[in-house]
């Protein structure tokens, strides 16, 4: 079994983080706090195979968590996150915004996004 400490280690980290899609579907996710397989592949124009491929990586590493509400898996950051990560995805979101301007357009843009129910506990 692989130890906290080590599964989020700097190389653990970056060296999930390196894929240009999977830098993307992390970065998106934590702008967004959570989407879905479909509103991915809309957003970075993928196909669903590469989108959960990607999306099996990251919660693999330890960085996504995910939930099922009816026919849709939602996917967040992981609450596992150490503080070092979390901090790490927002400057990266809050600094280059223009590298995930289109991916954000597209996402902002989607018809028939899924309607997450909000749970009151």
């Amino acid at each position: 079994m692989v130890s906290r400490m080590s599964r989020f280690s700097p190389p653990a980290v970056f060296r999930c983080l390196a894929d240009d899609t999977r830098a993307r579907i992390a970065l998106l996710i934590a702008s967004e706090e959570e989407l879905c397989v479909c509103e991915l592949t809309c957003a970075l124009q993928a196909s669903q195979p590469k989108i959960s491929r990607h999306l099996a990586e990251l919660r693999n590493c330890g960085l996504l968590d995910h939930r099922r509400q009816g026919q849709w898996i939602y996917y967040s950051l992981s609450g596992d996150l150490p503080a070092w990560v979390r901090e790490i995805l927002q400057a990266t979101l809050e600094a280059q915004r223009g590298w995930l301007h289109d991916d954000m357009q597209r996402l902002e843009t989607m018809g028939a996004r899924p309607v997450r129910q909000v749970s009151c506990c």
